[in-house]
């Protein structure tokens, strides 16, 4: 039959049900599993930075104007501990302060035994006004009780560090005058630290608050830090199409630093699904199958939909039943014999023995010569055109014949891939020229199994393996 092929056509024989027998099926290397439905928690990775959790930054500014007499704390990027010094201080209002504070802790104490009416209470509520009005400028219990010790005004007030953290910002000097809006330091506590994570934008509904997650940094190799999904950020980079999305994470031993790149896994509850091995699900074409083993022999090959890979079981979302048994193996196999049955119209037990007949033995099956080309030669990941050239055993063209070409990838669970197949039904174009096109799915070796029938019989079934470019 002439005529040209459909670009990019994928055409598949029908599958039904088929009948193996016990020898054939362990010939072939079928193993049988089945259906489970059980609790599946899948995995999103992605990327992000860590960054400094905004709510354990403490800003340190005086209450007051002075003048900074003395700097500790000198250096951006040091840790200082909680109450440490970070610099002295001095303020004529501090100073007038204190000495109101004195006078008035002086007359409370003179005046507390006074008989005349509301005399001891006046003066103690003077006392306490004027104790107020310190600790509104921020100076500490221990600063007051050095006053109280010692009945003098202190000069030069020690200011300390409110957290224990490292100093990302300084701005005092010594001799600098400062008021009360002056930003002097910023101190960051980094014993829990923020990662902003980027999210693909088709992955975003996959993920909420409170997911857990595992962080791990290449500075620190087998390491993983665990964390939490605390907030996802309504904005969309536009450029990059991501969404941020902000985890929160203890650091012991702050090994992780402000603007550290890290790998973020998010661990997501799907609840109770239906699973099944890897292996198991076959792509055929355009629709993925998996072959369901009803007993003695009978397998029939069943369209499913499928969810995400999980380890090396994948999420079926429809067309299976717990419990349902399955292949687990040589899907290939038996997606080639089902072909053959379909071409054939042989959906019938085959006879005793037939499993060892049926051994794809090419000596005894080619009656005709079958060579492979691809345009472009070696084929690639997409669009390939395929051509098979048909001679007898005389050399001369065959013609009028049906050739398909299945190209076949296994499974490879740890790269999260399922079995491919794409079959092409090629134009018999004259002079034992057979034609057609089929996309490949991926870059990689490809098994290929040539296969001719003419009037119902198959007359050449040549395997080989070819190699795609172009990647995974």
């Amino acid at each position: 039959a002439g005529g040209d092929p459909q670009a990019g056509s994928m055409q598949e024989m029908p599958l039904a049900p088929i009948q193996l027998t016990p020898q054939r099926m362990q010939s072939i290397g079928i193993v049988i599993g089945k259906v489970e439905s059980k609790p599946v928690n899948t995995e999103l990775r992605f990327y992000g930075n860590v960054q400094v959790d905004e709510r354990r930054q403490a800003y340190v500014q005086t209450r007051f104007a002075g003048w900074i007499r003395k700097v500790y704390a000198d250096a951006t990027g040091n840790f200082i501990g909680k109450g440490q010094p970070l610099f002295t201080i001095y303020s004529p209002d501090l100073v007038s302060t204190e000495h109101e504070y004195l006078l008035a802790k002086k007359n409370s104490e003179s005046l507390q035994q006074s008989k005349v009416s509301g005399v001891a209470s006046g003066a103690a509520s003077l006392f306490s006004a004027a104790k107020e009005r310190l600790l509104q400028w921020e100076v500490s219990p221990a600063e007051i009780e050095k006053l109280d010790q010692g009945r003098k005004a202190i000069t030069d007030l020690t200011v300390n560090s409110p957290v224990s953290g490292y100093i990302t910002q300084k701005n005092a000097l010594p001799n600098m005058y400062v008021q009360p809006e002056t930003m002097l330091y910023t101190v960051a506590d980094l014993s829990d630290v923020w990662v902003l994570a980027q999210v693909f934008q088709n992955d975003a509904g996959k993920i909420k608050p409170g997911d857990l997650a595992e962080v791990t940094v290449d500075a620190y190799p087998g390491r993983v830090f665990n964390g939490h999904v605390d907030y996802i950020l309504p904005q969309v980079d536009m450029n990059t199409r991501t969404l941020p999305v902000r985890l929160v994470l203890p650091n012991p031993g702050l090994k992780l630093r402000p603007g550290m790149y890290v790998n973020v896994r998010a661990k997501l509850a799907m609840g109770r699904q239906l699973v099944v091995p890897a292996s198991a699900a076959f792509h055929s074409g355009t629709k993925n199958l998996v072959f369901v083993h009803s007993g003695e022999g009978s397998i029939e090959p069943r369209a499913v939909e499928l969810g995400p890979q999980v380890g090396d079981e994948i999420v079926v979302t429809k067309g299976l039943k717990a419990e349902e048994q399955i292949v687990t193996s040589a899907n290939f196999l038996i997606d080639s014999e089902a072909q053959l049955q379909a071409a054939a119209g042989a959906f019938v037990p085959p006879p005793p023995g037939a499993g060892q007949a049926a051994s794809m033995n090419a000596s005894e099956q080619e009656q005709a010569n079958a060579e492979l080309t691809t345009e472009p030669n070696p084929p690639h990941k997409g669009n390939n055109t395929v051509r098979v050239k048909l001679t007898g055993q005389d050399g001369k063209p065959i013609t009028g014949t049906n050739v398909t070409v299945t190209f076949y990838m296994a499974a490879m669970p740890a790269m999260g891939m399922a079995a491919m197949k794409t079959v092409v039904s090629a134009t018999d174009k004259g002079g034992g020229i057979y034609e057609g096109k089929g996309d490949l799915g991926s870059g990689g070796t490809w098994q290929v199994t040539i296969r001719a029938q003419l009037n119902g019989q198959t007359i050449a079934n040549k395997q080989l393996r070819v190699n795609a470019t172009g990647g995974m």
